[in-house]
């Protein structure tokens, strides 16, 4: 058998990489292999960076978007009346591609809060969150805790799916920020279960939700203190089998300070 060549051996390495931090929740592009004479020119003729282009029509202006979400979010007085803001929320390119705004499912009234992170195809057909296989799992998960959805309200930080099923990017996670802070302060959890690495970011600012996750975090919702744990989410798991024991872990976790409450 021949051996792989050098560049064989370094692009499957590439794909590992790239594939470990798509399991992360983390989206790296990939660079283009450029000839070392193309390199050499490219260097000798760079060029001052110009001014960005104005945005596409589909863009969002996030300055002017982020504005608006937090007036009308702020404006809401119940669930009702945040999803109908929502549902006519100009989003860009989020609305424009998403068929359905993906609000919530769950009890209303539940101590427990469950936020992931953006809707997926099969969410955003039915708009409702966590119903494809992922979401299947995560079910299985609170029900080994013996939690049903009747003991749970579940969400997303984001309520459009995006195109192609990428992750949010940062600005759209600005502008859908007051509607998931609204959306917390009217059901005002005792608990909140924070869902994969996207709505760990946009919940706390920090990243790396394999050495988060397990860590009881704290959020302030409508000026309280609510604590809040970290889990994997269930798509990952569902590629990394072997860490559902650390999920056991934290679900264990969650159903002792539920004690508490």
């Amino acid at each position: 058998m021949t051996a792989p060549s050098t560049e064989q051996v370094l692009k499957a390495a590439l794909e590992a990489s790239h594939a470990w931090w798509d399991d992360m929740g983390v989206d790296i592009p990939l660079v283009p292999t450029v000839a070392p004479s193309a390199a050499k020119q490219s260097r000798q003729t760079r060029k001052v960076p110009q001014a960005k282009s104005a945005p596409a029509p589909n863009q969002i202006n996030t300055s002017e978007q982020l504005a608006k979400a937090a007036e009308q979010a702020k404006a809401a007085p119940t669930l009702e009346a945040l999803k109908t803001i929502i549902e006519g929320f100009d989003a860009g390119i989020l609305s424009d591609h998403a068929r359905n705004v993906v609000f919530a499912r769950g009890n209303p009234s539940a101590n427990i809060m469950v936020i992931g992170e953006a809707p997926g195809r099969q969410e955003d057909e039915a708009a409702k969150p966590f119903i494809g296989p992922a979401g299947q799992l995560l079910d299985k998960m609170f029900a080994a805790i013996d939690l049903s959805e009747d003991d749970l309200y579940i969400t997303n930080v984001c309520n459009w799916r995006p195109p192609g099923n990428r992750n949010p990017t940062e600005d759209e996670l600005n502008m859908c920020a007051p509607f998931i802070k609204r959306h917390m302060e009217l059901i005002a959890p005792k608990l909140v279960v924070i869902v994969g690495n996207v709505s760990l970011f946009a919940l706390t600012g920090k990243t790396g939700i394999m050495k988060t996750r397990g860590n009881w975090q704290e959020l302030d919702i409508g000026g309280e203190k609510t604590p809040a744990m970290p889990l994997y989410h269930p798509a990952f798991l569902l590629r990394r089998p072997e860490l559902k024991k650390d999920a056991w872990r934290d679900l264990l976790a969650i159903k002792a300070r539920l004690n508490d409450i």
